[in-house]
């Protein structure tokens, strides 16, 4: 009974995150006069997510946990629509420049995306304020697990991996990727590793206590597939893999064939 739940938990959490990454890839590929109903139907969703988050917070049951986490994740799924999309992103939109370099080539890449991460920061305040002191913490969890897994994710990528997918990018974004460098890791990706490594023992080892509860143990389990899952989206920086054949469907053709490769 105890692993039938947990399996659950995992399963349903890597299906969310597979399904909805897909989904926003897709809208984001569509013609860019179909942004402005995306993000209006987007901030419908977001806004249920954050009733639906706020009304969770009282709930420590497992469905209250699964209320919570699928509503933090509808939040961060506005977030990522609105900076795929162009919506928010940073004063600077063009590629950096080939001489920039330490803290100049920082500060330009910082410059492309700070009102993204003010977004972030300002719904993770709003989120840890609400739920300060209420008995169902997993939305709080689930949006500083993204959070600090973007942001990871981000740093590594700028400093410098062996991998990294450019099809992720649409068109207008392709800009981006200038401030990326494919080479070999630095010490912040062991670090981000063991880092993970160390939250998601500790979350697994919460869910498997023997006098955890229903609540516990699927609050758990949720967050621990979903750090898990972080950890793995940064291996894929590293090893000689494309992760974007798992969404093939969501992509144009021509980053399909890249895909497949």
């Amino acid at each position: 009974m105890i692993f039938a739940a947990i399996g659950s938990a995992v399963l349903y959490t890597i299906f969310l995150w597979w399904f909805s990454t897909g989904a926003i890839l897709w809208l984001d590929r569509r013609p860019s006069a179909t942004y402005r109903w995306t993000l209006v139907g987007g901030s419908v969703v977001a806004v249920a997510a954050m009733f639906g988050l706020a009304a969770s917070l009282s709930n420590a049951s497992p469905m209250g946990a699964v209320l919570a986490f699928t509503c933090a994740l509808g939040l961060w799924g506005w977030h990522e629509l609105s900076f795929l999309t162009g919506f928010i992103a940073g004063p600077r939109r063009s590629p950096c420049p080939p001489d920039a370099r330490s803290w100049r080539r920082f500060s330009l890449a910082t410059s492309t995306v700070i009102h993204h991460e003010i977004a972030l920061a300002l719904t993770a305040a709003a989120i840890v304020a609400i739920s300060w002191n209420q008995p169902n913490q997993v939305g709080c969890w689930t949006f500083a697990i993204l959070f600090a897994g973007r942001l990871s994710a981000k740093l590594n990528l700028f400093l410098g991996v062996p991998n990294f997918n450019a099809e992720f990018f649409p068109d207008h974004l392709q800009y981006l990727t200038s401030y990326l460098r494919k080479g070999p890791m630095t010490a912040l990706f062991p670090l981000s590793i063991l880092a993970g490594g160390a939250l998601a023992w500790v979350e697994a080892a919460i869910a498997l206590k023997p006098d955890a509860g229903a609540f516990e143990l699927v609050s758990f389990a949720l967050v621990f597939a979903l750090t898990a899952l972080a950890i793995i989206e940064h291996a894929f920086m590293v090893l000689p893999l494309h992760d974007a054949a798992l969404w093939r469907w969501a992509l144009p053709t021509s980053a399909r064939n890249g895909a497949t490769k």
